[in-house]
């Protein structure tokens, strides 16, 4: 008897990725140990060593390879074996490497500086949204820039940020990363833990979530860079369930080693419909996509983002049309 074929999905999530306790552990010493280390090197030095890993790393693993160069192809709108977008992989890799070593020096550096990672008229952007929708609000980000840093800055201003994470393959390596984010002001939530979600959400406080974690066929399908794939249900349906705002955000280094926020129209969920999720979905992946193309480099979601089976995209259009032709209300974000 053969075993049916998995198909394409980002590996996050699945009911069989937890890894063995001894891998767990070794992951939480291997970043402690680097993150002292980090603390102590000049990060030039960090960064070149982790750069040429991190790029080591996508010449060698096929699989690795694969996926970033697809992933990089839709953002350049060319073959994925076209050497443009093997350039652009490998600058991505080098990228990730500087955001590994800020984000392992995070924690060695005092409050001030965190709070002066991203400028204060964007912290204070993102707070008017907070302060002006009169209720919750959701702020969504893809994996560009480093969203931990600009969270410690808005903490660090006295707003009260909370960031849904996934806990579910290394706990312990969790648990590490929630205390550590807590003593920046910022709260950790496991994106299972549907009271302390809802409870963030009724406080009225501000929820980020990361939604390009990779290609799931259960998420919403939408249109990403011109190309059909699915986002997590999530955000538009917490935003019909709660009256919560969603504020995308574009989140992008800039010099001097900080960020900058850019801020897309924010906007509600009229119901739980179909057609009200698929068009607010479409909303955020219309936002991720001009934050993936404004600074493709700075993009670092290294898991499949697209299907690769011509069929599976078919059925994702299909889906959608489905859902918007489902619409039997009045309203609905256009």
């Amino acid at each position: 008897m053969t075993t049916p074929e998995r198909k394409l999905e980002a590996p996050h999530r699945r009911l069989d990725s937890t890894p063995p306790r001894l891998v767990e552990r070794a992951a939480v010493y291997g970043y402690r140990a680097a993150a002292s280390v980090m603390a102590h090197v000049p990060p030039a030095l960090s960064r070149n060593v982790i750069a040429t890993a991190s790029q080591a790393s996508y010449l060698a693993w096929p699989s690795k390879r694969r996926f970033s160069n697809a992933n990089f192809g839709h953002v350049l709108g060319l073959p994925p074996d076209d050497p443009r977008v093997r350039r652009l992989a490998l600058r991505a890799y080098r990228e990730y490497a500087r955001y590994m070593v800020e984000l392992m020096r995070l924690p060695s550096r005092p409050p001030a500086e965190l709070a002066d990672l991203v400028e204060s008229m964007d912290v204070e952007h993102v707070a008017d949204l907070w302060r002006s929708s009169g209720g919750p609000l959701i702020v969504v980000a893809g994996h560009v820039g480093s969203n931990e840093a600009v969270a410690a800055s808005i903490a660090g201003h006295g707003y009260p940020i909370n960031v849904i994470a996934d806990d579910s393959s290394f706990p312990e390596l969790f648990e590490l990363l929630r205390r550590q984010r807590e003593s920046w002001g910022v709260k950790l939530i496991p994106w299972r833990n549907l009271r302390a979600l809802f409870g963030v959400l009724r406080k009225h406080e501000i929820l980020a979530l990361l939604v390009d974690w990779g290609y799931r066929p259960d998420g919403i399908p939408v249109r990403l860079l011109g190309s059909w794939t699915t986002l997590p249900a999530g955000p538009a349906s917490l935003a019909a369930k709660t009256g919560a705002i969603i504020a995308p955000v574009a989140i992008r280094r800039v010099d001097g080693g900080r960020f900058r926020i850019e801020a897309h129209e924010p906007f509600g969920v009229p119901s739980s419909s179909p057609a009200d999720l698929q068009r607010a979905t479409q909303r955020v992946a219309d936002a991720i996509g001009a934050t993936i193309r404004a600074a493709p480099h700075q993009w670092y979601s290294f898991k499949p983002m697209w299907p690769d089976d011509p069929e599976e995209t078919r059925e994702l259009e299909a889906r959608a049309a489905a859902m918007l032709g489902d619409d039997d209300t009045d309203g609905g974000e256009a």
